[in-house]
């Protein structure tokens, strides 16, 4: 057995055919002939030496949790998009549809978020489609968990999935690596742990509408104010038997409280024109200068543009 776990390590050296090769095997391995390769790791270390700066991943920040209540599930998110250090859209959505009774919360990279939601959302349609039926819960978390399992966690999406069908409310976490949680509140995002400290506070069984509503909101907010990566305003979307509501901007902490009344005048030249070039409908110009025209041209045939 330990031989056969060796020629998984080696590189050149063939494997044992009696068990006194197996000593010679083993001794090989040991030594220099055989083994695992550090041969990128000095080289790491010698560009680290060097001043060669290493590519990390970048950092993302978001806060979205959900809870269940007594007729369905209350989902929130706060609106900051970042890119690195920098606030890349203030009031972006964080709460994407899947079908029209499940919703799902996004977390980490925008682009996989929205790819992958997108991909579940088009399955589940054609699903209703074929069956004539109603979507359910447990279908969507199926699909998306068995995704990001296939790209072990490089899709950098972890979500809040949460909807109603006709077995009740039902609330999940799906992790970038594809393993899920199911609990009766949940929270992801890097301001995750400031919103589960609300959740743990104040969450209750049998909740009522307003209570959930309060709940999620005051749990975004812990994120907003104490997560770097979360900010601008908070995201609602409560799903029960009657449908959805999505409610926009359910409230907004951080308003611009002041505002200049004479706006922003910048003098002539502040900006250099490296370059101007203007064309008119009345200029003088030559349409061969800008295409190809074919003259005798079979019918149908385009156009040859240059």
């Amino acid at each position: 057995l330990a031989s056969s776990h060796l020629c998984l390590c080696l590189r050149k050296s063939p494997p044992p055919r009696s068990h006194k090769d197996s000593h010679i095997y083993i001794e090989r391995a040991m030594g220099d002939e055989g083994g695992f390769q550090f041969d990128l790791c000095r080289r790491n270390a010698f560009l680290g030496q060097q001043g060669v700066v290493a590519k990390t991943a970048k950092k993302t920040g978001t806060t979205i949790c959900g809870v269940v209540y007594k007729d369905g599930v209350v989902l929130g998110a706060d609106t900051r998009s970042t890119n690195g250090p920098c606030v890349a859209d203030k009031n972006c959505e964080k709460i994407h549809y899947i079908a029209p009774n499940i919703y799902c919360c996004g977390a980490g990279t925008a682009a996989d978020t929205e790819a992958v939601t997108s991909m579940v959302s088009s399955s589940m349609e054609l699903h209703r489609m074929a069956t004539n039926r109603q979507s359910r819960v447990i279908t969507a978390l199926t699909i998306l968990k068995g995704h990001l399992f296939k790209y072990q966690g490089h899709v950098s999406a972890a979500l809040v999935l949460g909807g109603y069908d006709l077995t009740g409310p039902h609330l999940h976490t799906v992790y970038p690596h594809g393993s899920t949680d199911t609990l009766p509140y949940v929270t992801m995002g890097s301001g995750s742990l400031a919103a589960m400290s609300v959740f743990e506070s104040g969450f209750k069984e049998n909740m009522t509408l307003e209570e959930a509503k309060v709940l999620v909101a005051r749990a975004i907010r812990a994120g907003i104010f104490n997560d770097l990566g979360s900010g601008s305003n908070v995201d609602l979307c409560v799903i029960n038997k009657d449908g959805k509501q999505y409610l926009r901007n359910y409230e907004c902490p951080n308003e611009r409280t002041y505002v200049s009344k004479r706006g922003f005048s910048f003098p002539l030249g502040t900006t250099a024109v490296l370059k101007k070039d203007m064309i008119t409908a009345t200029s003088d110009i030559r349409l061969a200068d800008f295409c190809t025209v074919t003259e005798g041209a079979s019918e149908g045939e385009a156009m040859d543009i240059a």
